[in-house]
């Protein structure tokens, strides 16, 4: 079994039993940027699996670290062996629950509150997020603030004005009915 679809099941294993209004993102994306006064650093990830269930209000979250493409190869070295250790802390994750339900018309704004795994700590957070609907499918995005040191990501003294002590995210995720194969 291929590590997308293995996240896939885990995931729906996590929301549990698939019934009701289900939509999954295969191929969401999630940014970030950090600021600093040496070098921007910005990566990007289009290998996100994401799963909305809007009779719970739950959303499930996965990708893999390793996914993240950087402008230079150093910096996507430097990110998963040193700062993220991705040999140790392979994905990060999100579970939470929509604050409110979903009304039928036009974009909206929703509170996600849930918790966000990184670097093997959890922390809980609330995202502002718009939510459209068209057709039969949703379109989510938002971005919110993480801080670095909230995550045990260790930063040597030398190199902390290179790299930002918040980073910004910035998430889009394009939902479609699940159906069950």
């Amino acid at each position: 079994m291929n590590k997308l679809r293995l996240l896939l099941l885990l995931l729906f294993l996590k929301l549990g039993t698939v019934f009701g209004q289900q939509f999954i993102a295969r191929q969401g994306q999630v940014t970030f940027f950090s600021y600093a006064t040496v070098e921007d650093i910005e990566a990007k990830n289009n290998q996100v699996l994401s799963i909305l269930d809007f009779d719970k209000k739950e959303i499930a979250a996965s990708m893999l670290m390793r996914a993240f493409v950087f402008k230079k190869n150093l910096m996507h070295e430097h990110f998963n062996e040193s700062y993220i250790e991705s040999d140790l802390y392979p994905k990060a994750t999100f579970e939470g629950f929509l604050l409110e339900g979903l009304e039928n018309a036009g974009p909206q704004v929703q509170f996600i509150k849930g918790k966000v795994t990184i670097h093997g700590i959890t922390k809980e957070i609330e995202i502002k997020t718009t939510i459209q609907k068209t057709n039969d499918r949703y379109t989510m995005s938002g971005e919110f603030n993480l801080t670095v040191k909230d995550f045990n990501i260790k930063i040597p003294p030398i190199l902390s004005n290179n790299i930002a002590k918040v980073v910004l995210v910035k998430f889009n995720f394009q939902y479609e009915p699940y159906e069950n194969e």
